[in-house]
């Protein structure tokens, strides 16, 4: 058994980095910096495995020259994997600037199969609303939404929701789905599917309904912004390693916020996913107890 698997689509992202805005059409500019990294389901995996969670990344990556990178740099980690579909590797280019960023992806839809899963036997599953009928029984959910699943479900959140144990949403997504005014009132509406229900507000923190209470955490500044690309990935990281161990669900938020915060003043996410002891360290500092944190997950 496994601590974590993730089963949502791992990319390769190339990164431009040291732009003053996004090209417009029929612009070109020049980019300071050139990075290839881990992406998408990757980036919560490394995070997950930084963090000393034992994890897999069930989404299979591509047979190509890209794949084959990936996998290289994923099994440093010490991340398990499953086997390469024959396709091409799911690519996004990332523009970040002045705080925001710009995104391309390619991608062939590529599923996660049930009998990786099955296999890897993990307590708890990362995955997106179309992959919930792929996890095992037994196994805790965490789902995430994307944009284009928040349009498609845009004021009727569907009911498969409340099979999750978690359910992440950044505010732009929980306010399509539920039509809500503001990101608290999302997540109250998505709650009552059966969910506990989180809403990050990027520099500005979450709110979340969890056991049916509400809870806020304020962000956390660390330094400058340099790519915001992938902090969602690595809350649900750490979010997940504070739960496993039996963090206090205001805990589990605020070290959520912190993980996410520290990624973001350096060129990607992997690059910005610290190891446990620094996040702990750090996490000192703001006035959270290390205690439990030393210590491994149960089996």
């Amino acid at each position: 058994m496994i601590d974590v698997a993730v089963a949502t689509t791992p990319f390769l992202d190339i990164t431009f980095t040291g732009l003053d805005a996004i090209p417009k059409p029929g612009e070109e500019f020049y980019a300071g910096g050139l990075h290839r990294s881990p992406g998408g389901g990757a980036i919560t995996a490394v995070g997950a495995a930084r963090l000393g969670l034992s994890t897999a990344l069930a989404g299979p990556l591509g047979a190509d020259e890209d794949g084959v990178v990936l996998r290289g740099a994923l099994e440093a980690e010490g991340i398990r994997l499953v086997a390469p579909h024959p396709g091409r590797t799911a690519t996004t280019v990332v523009m970040p600037t002045n705080g925001e960023r710009a995104m391309v992806t390619y991608d062939e839809g590529v599923r996660t199969r049930r009998e990786d899963l099955v296999a890897l036997r993990a307590r708890a599953v990362v995955c997106g609303l179309g992959d919930i009928d792929l996890v095992p029984d037994g196994a805790a959910i965490y789902m995430s939404c994307g944009d284009a699943e928040a349009r498609g479900h845009a004021g009727h959140p569907p009911s498969e929701f409340g099979r999750a144990h978690v359910l992440l949403t950044n505010e732009s997504e929980a306010r399509l789905l539920t039509g809500a005014a503001t990101a608290a009132g999302a997540a109250e509406q998505l709650a009552e599917l059966g969910a506990d229900a989180i809403v990050t507000l990027g520099p500005h923190g979450a709110v979340a309904v969890i056991g049916g209470a509400p809870y806020a955490v304020p962000g956390t500044a660390i330094g400058a912004v340099v790519d915001t690309t992938g902090a969602g990935d690595l809350f649900a990281a750490a979010y997940i390693w504070a739960d496993l161990h039996g963090a206090a669900p205001e805990d589990r938020l605020r070290w959520a916020v912190l993980y996410a915060a520290m990624s973001v003043s350096v060129p990607t996410a992997v690059a910005g996913a610290a190891t446990a002891s620094r996040l702990i360290e750090e996490g000192v500092r703001h006035g959270l107890a290390e205690s439990q944190y030393v210590m491994e997950p149960e089996e």
